[in-house]
């Protein structure tokens, strides 16, 4: 590839890179990091662990770029494989330790507090009603593309999203938060 990769169109980026310029596929991942990094840390709640699912889903990335089908965005079928590989993880990790700086205020204690209980709450839903959640809701992404990152409807995610947030509402509540 000749000149910046900037000005090249995703397109073009995935075009180089199945023909194994590792620059073109770095700058491809590059705006995709801080979604696959908060899809990560929002499974796996630890910031450690997290980076290394995203090292490892970029590395299957690349090795697997060839089925990423013509035409196809790369955001969604990227955070699949980050999804993927956090419950393989996953699955390997029975117990989460929930890990928090000390607060520098009271006001600040008390978000802290909040998170730690989401996150709490978020462990006790399956993996997939949490991926669903984390989607939606860490990444603000729309029905359609979860739809596309997890290959169902737009439909069939609305439900999903729907009924994750009801298995999450009464454990937040308990929890003295309302979702």
């Amino acid at each position: 590839m000749h000149g910046s990769l900037f000005s090249h169109t995703e397109a073009e980026l995935i075009k180089a890179a199945r023909q194994g310029d590792g620059s073109a596929f770095a700058e491809l991942l590059r705006p995709q990091y801080q979604s696959a990094f908060r899809v990560a840390y929002g499974l796996l709640h630890d910031s450690d662990e997290a980076e290394d699912a995203v090292q490892e889903a970029a590395f299957k990335a690349w090795r697997r770029l060839g089925n990423l089908r013509e035409g196809s965005s790369l955001r969604p079928w990227f955070l699949a494989i980050v999804a993927n590989q956090c419950r393989n993880v996953g699955r390997s990790k029975w117990w989460t330790v929930l890990k928090t700086e000390p607060p520098e205020s009271e006001a600040a204690a008390v978000d802290v507090a909040a998170g730690v209980d989401l996150r709490r709450a978020l462990l006790r839903l399956s993996y997939d009603e949490r991926l669903i959640v984390v989607l939606r809701y860490y990444l603000d992404m729309p029905f359609e593309e979860i739809a596309t990152t997890l290959g169902i409807s737009p439909k069939a995610a609305r439900n999903r999203v729907e009924r994750a947030v009801h298995r999450l509402r009464p454990i937040v509540q308990i929890q003295g938060a309302a979702v």
